[in-house]
C-alpha cells in the first residue's frame, strides 16, 4: 500500500460524501481509519476504498460500529 495515496484518496471520498474520518495508521500492509456519517454513505465509502487508488489494492475490510 502506497499511505500517501491511499489517504489522499480516503480524505477525499470522505469529503465528498460528507463523513468524518480520523486516520489512525497506515503502513505498506495496512490502513486503520474510522468514519463516521449516514450508514448509507459508509457503504458508499467502503465500496470506494474497495475499488481504491490505482496504486493500492484493497484485499479486506473489517467494518465495526463504536
Amino acid at each position: 500500500m502506497v499511505c500517501d495515496s491511499f489517504i489522499e484518496f480516503a480524505l477525499h471520498r470522505a469529503h465528498r460524501l460528507d463523513l468524518d474520518i480520523e486516520m489512525e495508521a497506515c503502513d505498506a500492509t495496512s490502513a486503520t481509519l474510522a468514519v463516521k456519517g449516514q450508514n448509507d454513505l459508509v457503504d458508499a465509502f467502503e465500496m470506494a476504498c474497495s475499488l481504491g487508488p490505482y496504486d493500492c489494492i484493497i484485499l479486506d475490510i473489517e467494518r465495526s460500529d463504536i
